[in-house]
């Protein structure tokens, strides 16, 4: 049975998944608003890799005997300057779900809650990606702000990428 307090922080990290879908939908629409196809793709592969984040978590609360008690999702930023301002949102944003999964991290091991530390080190390392791809991403865009065929290049790069189920959700 999970503790009450991982219980709760969990559930906040999955509302907070979802939101995160939401924000990338909405970077999605901001791409797709501009005929950049290769970067709303990406963004689209994006959302679908949250929604799987949140259902890795609501299975854990599950398995663990604990109840998934779904929030209200605030409304994401709609509005941005440029690619770059879009990427590096995306990477402020990767930024906070990192310190929150560290957060959690840190309760379960205060907990010595030694299942919930062993779940969540797929999700630590899963943020290190996060960050780092967020991050090249809007290093190559600042480089190509003022270059429009290095900004059609990236955006035709960005389009190549496919959506791979996250590794704790392959066997279900």
């Amino acid at each position: 049975m999970l503790d009450s307090r991982i219980e709760e922080a969990i559930n906040d990290q999955i509302n907070y998944e979802l939101y995160s879908a939401y924000i990338y939908y909405s970077m999605q629409s901001w791409f797709l608003d501009r005929n950049m196809g290769g970067m709303a793709g990406w963004m689209g592969i994006q959302v679908m890799e949250e929604m799987s984040h949140a259902q890795i978590f609501f299975n854990y609360v599950n398995e663990r005997g604990g109840r998934v008690l779904l929030k209200g999702i605030e409304g994401p930023q709609t509005e941005f300057d440029s690619p770059l301002d879009v990427f590096q949102t995306a990477l402020e944003h990767e930024q906070k779900v990192t310190a929150r999964i560290n957060a959690i991290m840190d309760l379960a091991i205060e907990l010595k809650d030694h299942a919930s530390v062993q779940f969540l080190h797929w999700f630590v390392a899963e943020q290190v990606e996060e960050e780092a791809t967020a991050s090249e991403i809007a290093g190559k865009l600042e480089w190509a702000q003022d270059a429009p065929a290095a900004l059609y290049q990236i955006d035709s790069e960005l389009g190549t990428r496919t959506f791979t189920t996250p590794s704790p959700l392959a066997g279900d």
